[in-house]
C-alpha cells in the first residue's frame, strides 16, 4: 500500500469512529439537569417574547434568572424536568398566579404549555438522533 492509501484509510477510520461515537451521544439521555437547563435556555432564546409574572413584565433573561432562583431554591423537590415545570415554572408560589409568555407576535401562552411543548421536542429529538434547535415560537400544533 502507498503512504497515500495509508493516510486515507486513517482518516476515514477517524471519520468513521468519530460518527459512531456522535450516534452514541445522541442516543444517551440527557440528564435532568441538562433537561431544565434546555428549557431555561429554551425562555432566555425567545426574541421579543415577554415573560408575565404576578401581573408584571420581565425580559427572557429576568425569567430565566428568576426561573433559576426557584429552581435552586426547591433544592431536592426537583428530581426530574417535570417537577421543575410543575414546582418552579408553573405560577408564583407567593400569589399562586399562573406564569404566561406572550411571544413577540402578540400570542399568549402559560409557560408550563410552552415548556412540556418544548420537553417533548427535546424527547422527540434525542430518540431520533437530530439536535433540537431552540425556539423562537411556541409549537402551535394544538390549540389551547
Amino acid at each position: 500500500m502507498s503512504l497515500t492509501t495509508v493516510k486515507h484509510m486513517r482518516a476515514a477510520l477517524l471519520l468513521l469512529c468519530s460518527l459512531l461515537f456522535t450516534g452514541l451521544a445522541a442516543a444517551a439521555p440527557a440528564s435532568e439537569s441538562q433537561k431544565i437547563e434546555f428549557l431555561l435556555s429554551s425562555i432566555g432564546h425567545l426574541q421579543g417574547a415577554v415573560f408575565i409574572r404576578n401581573g408584571s413584565e420581565y425580559t427572557a433573561a429576568q425569567a430565566v434568572e428568576h426561573l433559576r432562583y426557584k429552581w435552586q431554591h426547591a433544592g431536592k423537590q426537583v428530581e426530574t424536568a417535570e417537577d421543575f415545570i410543575v414546582l418552579c415554572a408553573t405560577k408564583s408560589s407567593m400569589s399562586g398566579l399562573v406564569y404566561r409568555i406572550r411571544f413577540a407576535d402578540g400570542t399568549t401562552l402559560d409557560s408550563a404549555v410552552f415548556l412540556e411543548q418544548q420537553l417533548k421536542r427535546l424527547d422527540a429529538g434525542r430518540h431520533s438522533g437530530v439536535a433540537m434547535p431552540l425556539p423562537n415560537q411556541p409549537d402551535r400544533s394544538r390549540p389551547r
